[in-house]
């Protein structure tokens, strides 16, 4: 079962610092993955790289291809390994994959980069959650991974500022050029971020977290058991019993949920200029959909714990749904605003609540293969999503676009409310903390 370690005031202190260090990084996250649909709609009237409205689905999606793999191997090594080295090195990895990308001298290159930063920013995401929920007060769980995927959204409104700012005087690869800042970051992580105490417990390293423990005054979380940390083995874990319909469950509104949020972030902006916008509004649309996004994470976060995670997360995906298909629609400057504003808000934190679900209802010990792999096979629709709208975008059916990424909703609310039913039928069970599982694995 989860297990949290129980906070006194000074343990409250390292619950602060985790917090702090993994949101700065998912900040970064946030920055590089929606920098390249902040700069399509220039790089696309520029014509840079001689990229057409086809080619520009096909390298969004080399991006989320990327992220998939990197969700998938970084599970199974943050349980081997520990969070706190992948963490460095995805950070490491996708900072200078953007270098690559602001160098580039064509297609193939910058298609290269973007598939390297995808490894790197797929890896960190569910690394970071399970750090945080290591950390997390008790019952709170689902709250603090909605603070922790504010930043995410932080770093998207970022990259509207940047391509606002920096993308007009200097050009396209200057934005670039910002996204290898997180380098500086580095450093700082590896001498502050401390590793996850339950993976130490899990792993038998138990003199190394008494002493971190000792140091922040913090209580050592009781040992859960061992695993052979086989990465097949934390695998198969998640498919014991009936546990497997569960799971299924979990990949597919994942699938649906990351083919939403990856859809509507790349091509947003572009899809909006293709409704008669200019670029200025377009970004204020990026802009909004981000804000909508951090005050989503926080009201879905406490509502989550109160009534679990998988019924808030089918909720606010109907509500996505139907806010994704009202920007089909042409409605006054004001509304539009507004829907967007909104669909930010449900979107965002309805795929968030997917991971907190899976997060809470984990061991230690498995709990970065179960949100590794959550995330990863959504990441499929993650690939698909961008490469849709590439296509509807080339074939002049840019309505038709908000039309596919609003049935994606729909199937993901299906899904997590199946999910949710299962759930509800189930006795209700406390791990050692005191969180009421949201689900179990």
């Amino acid at each position: 079962m989860s297990s949290s370690p129980a906070l006194s005031s000074r343990g409250s202190r390292l619950a602060l610092l985790v917090v702090a260090l993994c949101w700065v990084a998912v900040l970064f996250d946030g920055l590089d993955m929606f920098i390249y649909g902040s700069v399509l709609p220039h790089m696309l009237e520029q014509k840079a790289l001689g990229i057409t409205s086809g080619q520009a689905g096909d390298l969004g999606s080399y991006a989320t291809f990327g992220m998939l793999v990197g969700a998938l191997a970084a599970g199974t090594v943050a349980d081997r390994v520990g969070r706190r080295k992948l963490m460095l090195a995805c950070v490491t990895l996708f900072s200078l994959a953007s270098g690559l990308c602001a160098v580039a001298d064509g297609v193939t290159v910058f298609g290269l980069g973007r598939t390297l930063a995808g490894v790197g920013l797929g890896g960190l995401l569910p690394t970071a959650i399970s750090m945080v929920s290591d950390y997390a007060p008790r019952g709170r769980a689902a709250l603090t991974i909605g603070l922790l995927m504010t930043a995410h959204h932080a770093g998207g409104i970022l990259s509207a500022y940047v391509a606002l700012w920096i993308v007009e005087p200097l050009g396209w690869r200057a934005a670039f050029w910002v996204c290898v800042l997180p380098l500086l970051f580095v450093p700082v992580l590896f001498k502050w971020l401390p590793e996850s105490l339950s993976f130490l417990v899990a792993k038998g390293r138990t003199e190394e977290a008494r002493e971190l423990a000792g140091r922040f005054d913090v209580e050592l979380p009781a040992a859960t058991g061992r695993t052979s940390g086989a990465a097949w083995a934390n695998l198969a874990h998640l498919f014991r019993g009936r546990e497997w319909i569960q799971t299924l469950l979990y990949w597919l509104a994942s699938f649906g949920g990351l083919l939403l949020v990856y859809g509507v972030a790349t091509w947003l902006p572009t899809l909006m200029r293709s409704e008669g916008y200019e670029l200025g509004s377009a970004l204020t649309f990026v802009v909004l959909f981000n804000l909508g996004g951090i005050v989503g994470m926080l009201v879905a976060g406490r509502a989550s714990d109160r009534f679990g995670a998988p019924r808030i997360s089918a909720i606010w995906f109907a509500l996505t749904a139907a806010g994704v298909f009202l920007l089909s629609v042409h409605m006054p400057l004001a509304l539009t605003f507004v829907v967007v504003f909104l669909t930010g808000v449900f979107l965002n934190s309805a795929q968030t609540m997917i991971y907190a679900t899976v997060s809470i209802g984990s061991s230690p010990a498995h709990r970065a293969t179960a949100v590794g792999w959550t995330s990863g096979m959504g990441r499929f629709g993650a690939v698909f999503g961008p490469w849709l709208g590439g296509q509807l975008l080339a074939a002049d059916q840019g309505d038709w676009g908000f039309t596919a990424f609003a049935i994606a909703g729909v199937s993901s609310m299906v899904f997590i409310g199946i999910a949710a039913v299962r759930t509800a039928k189930r006795p209700p069970a406390a791990d050692g903390t005191g969180h009421k599982l949201v689900a179990a694995h």
